[in-house]
């Protein structure tokens, strides 16, 4: 029993001392290439930095900025390295602990994100403002796809850039939860605002459900009700947001 306890601790040494003296560029090994584009590292493979990181989401890529690491040893043994990472990208910020389970299974845990509503402009033809930020426990993606989820996204201050000037819309939150096997969920909740907004969206691989009702206290503004009136069916002095359909 010594013999192999002491064989054990001889291996765990040898591997703090190549994590501790390593050279950080070696990082790329152990990230998807296809999906994480790294450039200018410094450090050592424990402990690092780069300098340049996008990150592919959906049809276009995340600029993350700086992002500095701590990596944890003893992951390494259990063939899952586990990293405690922190980006920053001016007013944007990302922090938590990100699991490789392989090339195209990766985890976070405990970890936040502040990212400007501007950016949906990459994905779509819609200009937004306000700042996006979350707050996970777990977030689990394989090949890009959620397998589990628990946490809460939230849109603060939100507003729209409507043909006339910018015109604010609120502050919501979406609760979401995934058990492994299981569906994604998420429950929307409108915080404050004068454009109220509840209802649910489910995922399921890559099938989408959404079915928002959305409507104001008082009369709303005619550029709002004619921009839902796109994408969304009048329901009294409401409008119901239902769509469904099959990412690509």
């Amino acid at each position: 029993m010594s013999r192999s306890l002491l064989g054990l601790g001889v291996t765990l040494l040898v591997f703090i001392s190549l994590a501790a003296t390593a050279p950080a560029r070696l990082l790329t090994s152990l990230l998807p290439s296809d999906r994480i584009l790294a450039q200018g590292f410094s450090g050592t493979l424990w402990r690092g930095s780069v300098s340049r990181v996008l990150v592919q989401a959906g049809p276009g890529y995340l600029h993350l900025g700086t992002v500095d690491w701590t990596l944890h040893p003893l992951s390494l043994l259990l063939l899952s390295p586990r990293l405690s990472v922190e980006s920053r990208w001016g007013r944007q910020l990302l922090a938590g602990d990100v699991l490789l389970h392989g090339t195209r299974d990766v985890e976070l845990r405990d970890f936040s994100a502040s990212l400007a509503a501007s950016l949906v402009r990459q994905y779509a033809p819609v200009g937004l403002t306000g700042t996006f930020s979350g707050q996970f426990r777990q977030l689990r993606l394989r090949d890009g796809l959620p397998q589990a989820v628990d946490g809460r996204l939230v849109w603060q201050e939100a507003g729209w850039q409507s043909p006339v000037g910018p015109r604010p819309l609120g502050s919501y939150a979406v609760d979401l939860q995934q058990l492994p096997g299981e569906l994604l969920t998420g429950e929307v909740h409108t915080l404050s605002g004068p454009v109220q907004a509840s209802g649910s969206a489910q995922l399921e691989g890559r099938l989408y459900r959404v079915d928002i009702l959305v409507g104001t206290d008082g009369a709303m503004e005619p550029q709002l009700q004619q921009a839902l009136s796109l994408v969304a069916s009048p329901e009294g002095d409401t409008f119901r947001l239902a769509l469904n359909g099959e990412f690509q």
